[in-house]
């Protein structure tokens, strides 16, 4: 029943992707995804350089003989990313899905294409989805209001941006933001996505490298407890409401320049958070549907619990 575009295209059982997450979209967590029957994705970012990248697809491709991605970042970064040396590795293992974010979208499509990765582009807008679509994308990620991460400055919701872009474009369409249970799924579906993104309901399972202080934060959160920082450096970001989050805003309420900025939202600091459990010390990108985390289960149990509950639930709409 829930067999679409996207899951066809990407060999996937499940319309299910995890999106490419900084320091933690590693290989245990990736291999668990694409292993339960969605598509997990590797964050290159967080790899000091091309070799490094490397040995964590060896790492994948030892836990799971199912279709997996890496994403490749193209956003302002303090440390400029080796992404060059980032697609010549892709292509020369074999990786089979790219995710593309921000940047130029098209520098990298002919290495991709001749090396027959399939690759899609997170957008925001029915303008970006559509060149994606002219440049030659496969699939393209609708990226929220709701979303972790970068999302536009437009600030409009999956609820509009969805149909909007699935009336624009041919090519399939992923939703990505906020998503954190199977009503949502179904949602999204009847929108006429073709799948979901989800990034902060996996920052909560076994698999997930973050430390466990970070993981029963989530747990006890609800959809208020995230802000959005970085909108005085044309940048902005949704994170989990922490102090340090709370400190950002006062700083940008000030209009604090950029060199006092940098050092409070630093991916070290967030780094920090992320593996040795200081949960108030950096930012941490996180969703609105963080409220819908109530525990820490295996990934296996998010995604059969998002499938289950989806299926049965079209089932008595159906009828």
């Amino acid at each position: 029943m829930l067999k679409t575009r996207m899951t066809e295209l990407m060999g996937i059982k499940y319309p299910i992707i995890q999106g490419g997450m900084g320091w933690l979209g590693l290989a245990e967590l990736v291999a668990a995804v694409s292993n339960a029957g969605g598509l997990g994705v590797l964050g290159s970012a967080t790899h000091p350089d091309p070799e490094d990248l490397r040995e964590e697809i060896r790492k994948v491709k030892k836990l799971t003989d199912k279709p997996f991605g890496v994403n490749i970042v193209m956003l302002p970064a303090i440390r400029e990313l080796p992404n060059d040396g980032f697609v010549q590795v892709i292509c020369e293992e074999g990786v089979p899905v790219v995710e593309t974010a921000a940047g130029k979208p098209g520098k990298y499509i002919d290495a991709l294409k001749r090396a027959n990765v399939k690759i899609m582009h997170k957008v925001g807008s029915v303008q970006h989805a559509r060149n994606a679509q002219k440049l030659g994308y496969d699939a393209v990620e609708v990226v929220g209001f709701e979303s972790a991460g970068f999302p536009l400055p437009d600030d409009v919701t999956m609820w509009n941006l969805i149909p909007r872009i699935v009336d624009a474009v041919d090519i399939p369409v992923s939703a990505a933001g906020g998503t954190t249970d199977y009503r949502q799924l179904t949602a999204a579906l009847a929108l006429g996505a073709d799948s979901v993104t989800c990034g902060t309901v996996f920052m909560a399972t076994k698999e997930c490298a973050a430390h466990s202080n970070l993981k029963q934060r989530l747990v006890e959160a609800n959809e208020y407890d995230t802000v959005m920082i970085q909108r005085t450096i044309n940048n902005q970001t949704r994170v989990f409401k922490n102090e340090l989050a709370l400190k950002v805003l006062e700083m940008e309420a000030r209009k604090a320049p950029f060199e006092e900025l940098v050092t409070m939202i630093s991916g070290e600091r967030g780094r920090r958070v992320y593996f040795e459990g200081d949960v108030d010390y950096g930012t941490i990108s996180c969703g609105q549907g963080v409220g819908l985390i109530k525990d820490i289960p295996t990934v296996k149990e998010v995604i059969d619990r998002m499938v289950a509950g989806a299926e049965k639930l079209l089932k008595r709409l159906s009828s």
